[in-house]
């Protein structure tokens, strides 16, 4: 029984590789360049392109189960080719796949909602390593600057969601299912923030940007328009599934979520 972890040189996927290999399951590891892989030497590394389908159908010779993104590209662009995934997939013989959402639902979700093989969705509201992205400013400058500074979110650590991705896919019986997946708290930018400043024991400032502003920031960051009208939908108004505080990490895995204070406790190095 190999496991097919797709992105798995990304945030979620090195940890999905990781718990699967922790329980012992053999693992084959799906990345656009495998000799920057750099994963652990008895997962098998093979090349592979979601956004290109005719890529993939070695890829799930004998695979049993899928963590699958459902976005594709370095533009963070949501993936078009589910229909495509979901028979080659089917024809494979594989079982199993779990959903890491991008925050709306697409033609994956849909493209496995009217197949044959067990689909799980997984929606992490967002991840606690995003907060990286600041610490070259907090380090210079002492400051940030974002928009929509006092919207709350249940923030995730992504090791959790790897986790949560892995059990579902090695114990089945979340057919169908799909769980929103946060920390044990909803935090503001500003309030994660102001965790930060404490655990590196210097004040932080947070200057609030206008839309206007955030939306010049992100097409300067070469963002798509599509992903740009995502983050601000999701930033400013976001649904309840991102402020309501989710039992998925602790029913699935058996543990606690990780909090925020935690993590940042663990990778204040890189705020100091």
């Amino acid at each position: 029984m190999t496991f097919l972890v797709t992105g798995a040189t990304g945030k979620v996927g090195r940890h999905v590789v990781e718990h699967l290999l922790r329980a012992g399951q053999p693992v084959r590891a799906l990345t656009r360049d495998p000799a920057r892989a750099a994963l652990p030497a008895p997962v098998d590394v093979v090349r592979g392109d979601l956004t290109a389908p005719e890529t993939l159908a070695a890829a799930f010779d004998g695979v049993v189960g899928v963590h699958l993104l459902t976005m594709g590209g370095d533009d963070y662009a949501t993936l078009r080719t589910g229909p495509e995934l979901a028979e080659l997939m089917g024809k494979a013989g594989v079982q199993r796949v779990t959903l890491l959402w991008n925050g709306q639902v697409g033609p994956v979700e849909e493209a496995f909602a009217h197949s044959s093989l067990e689909w799980t969705r997984l929606q992490p509201v967002d991840f606690m390593s995003n907060a990286l992205g600041w610490a070259p400013a907090i380090r210079a400058e002492g400051e940030v600057r974002e928009p929509f500074a006092d919207v709350p979110g249940g923030i995730v650590d992504e090791a959790d969601v790897g986790a949560v991705s892995a059990r579902v896919l090695v114990d089945g019986g979340h057919v169908g299912r799909t769980y929103a997946l946060t920390g044990p708290q909803a935090l503001s930018q500003r309030q994660r923030l102001d965790t930060i400043a404490q655990a590196i024991g210097r004040p932080l400032r947070l200057t609030e940007l206008t839309e206007r502003q955030a939306r010049d920031r992100w097409r300067q960051a070469g963002h798509s328009e599509e992903l740009i009208e995502l983050l601000v939908a999701w930033q400013s108004n976001p649904p309840s599934e991102s402020t309501t505080i989710s039992p998925a990490v602790r029913e699935i895995t058996g543990r606690a979520p990780r909090s925020f204070a935690d993590w940042v406790a663990a990778h204040a190095d890189r705020f100091r």
